[in-house]
């Protein structure tokens, strides 16, 4: 019953918050991905430069999420996103006309910057401010939308590629954005409190201060969580970004592979919302190391696997790392550096993770390039996570003796 009446309570902004993740499917690598061998074959590229077009509008993208990531802190929510919704829009019809290989790069960094930079960020920093007793379940309703997303347009859209041009479907991607427009906006019509910028209500961090990005930036905490902000970005960006090639080089249909993908969901949304209740409960440190640890098993049956079906438990895994990721990132900077700079810090965090997404394509690519094949790429993927795991235990430990006691 109570938890009900937080969802009525609340739900315009939950509701606004979910559809912000899921316009930001359009601009994620399980979407953009699906059109890997249209792409390539429209501008003659290998697996290679196309990671590498890849990675280089998604490495630019990192760098402008430091800037636009740090308009969650001078903005209102229902300000920012439109500018960002109006850009993936744009961006979208960008790639259904764009016909020069040159200007490709562009045509991913407005994708990456609008869609899963900013429409990731915008609703994570929001979620945060407005409600801190129950931040974590706030913050797992409104990532639905990326497991909504995630579950249902790869699949619509690789059935339809069968009977339309690729081209064209990214204009009607282009359209369910501009028609999801106003319904946003209606919801975000009233602004929460507490306020989705910034104020003097902020909640406190470690030492009982607000950190700015500047002291976050220097504090050995942050770089040391790093890796556990980059892996999972890296290589699940990486597992979608090559799925043609991996049901290529495994004897799979690639229509079997999107087939999965509700189960992906499944597992992502019990984890997204596990995770928001223990965070509401127990804080942020102690799952930040066992957060990685599915993404390393997850790989690990994906390289044994021979048959799609002996892999699912592999998306089951990695989808717990995903939707565990999801909530715990705003949650935690909020916790261990306060909210009242939480935009410019977090867009630092957000811009490892763009980055992340934008190394693995491209190192992986390469590899494939040097008959390196990603299956085989996996066990290593598998053992860097874990060292990942290690070292944030270690951080967090140490980080924790330095939080100051008080209510969640």
């Amino acid at each position: 019953m109570r938890e009900f009446k937080f969802l009525m309570q609340n739900s315009n902004w939950l509701g606004a918050g979910i559809l912000m993740t899921l316009l930001s499917s359009f601009g994620q690598t399980y979407f953009i991905s699906i059109f890997a061998n249209e792409i390539r074959d429209e501008f003659s590229l290998s697996h290679g430069e196309w990671g590498a077009i890849y990675t280089l509008g998604t490495g630019v993208s990192a760098f402008l999420m430091i800037w636009g990531g740090a308009l969650a802190d001078k903005f209102r929510a229902r300000v920012i996103v439109f500018l960002a919704i109006l850009g993936l829009s744009l961006s979208c019809i960008a790639m259904s006309v764009n016909r020069l290989v040159w200007v490709l790069p562009m045509v991913i960094l407005a994708l990456r910057f609008n869609g899963q930079g900013m429409l990731s960020h915008i609703p994570g920093v929001a979620m945060t401010r407005w409600f801190a007793a129950a931040r974590g379940k706030a913050l797992a309703i409104s990532g639905l939308g990326f497991s909504l997303g995630q579950a249902f347009f790869p699949m619509i859209f690789v059935v339809l590629m069968d009977f339309l041009d690729w081209r064209f479907l990214w204009a009607v991607a282009a359209a369910i954005v501009v028609a999801i427009v106003p319904v946003l906006l209606f919801l975000l019509r009233n602004e929460r409190t507490p306020q989705s910028i910034s104020n003097s209500e902020s909640s406190t961090g470690m030492l009982g201060k607000s950190w700015t990005r500047k002291e976050a930036l220097f504090n050995k905490l942050f770089w040391m969580i790093a890796p556990a902000v980059i892996l999972p970005s890296m290589f699940n960006t990486a597992l979608f970004f090559h799925q043609v090639h991996l049901i290529e080089v495994k004897g799979w249909e690639h229509i079997d592979f999107v087939t999965m993908l509700p189960v992906y969901t499944t597992a992502t949304v019990c984890s997204m919302l596990g995770a928001g209740w223990a965070i509401d409960r127990w804080g942020t440190g102690w799952l930040m190391p066992l957060s990685l640890l599915p993404l390393a098993g997850g790989f690990i049956v994906f390289w044994i696997s021979g048959s799609i079906i002996y892999a699912l438990p592999g998306f089951i895994l990695i989808a717990f790392t995903s939707g565990i990721s999801s909530v715990l990132s705003s949650a935690f900077w909020a916790e261990y550096y306060g909210t009242h700079h939480l935009g410019a810090i977090k867009s630092l965090a957000s811009s490892l993770m763009v980055l992340g997404s934008a190394i693995g394509p491209g190192i992986t690519g390469l590899l494939i390039d040097y008959d390196f094949d990603f299956p085989r790429q996996m066990l290593g993927i598998a053992f860097l996570t874990i060292g990942a795991s290690v070292l944030t235990a270690f951080a967090v430990q140490g980080a924790s003796t330095h939080l100051i006691a008080r209510d969640r």
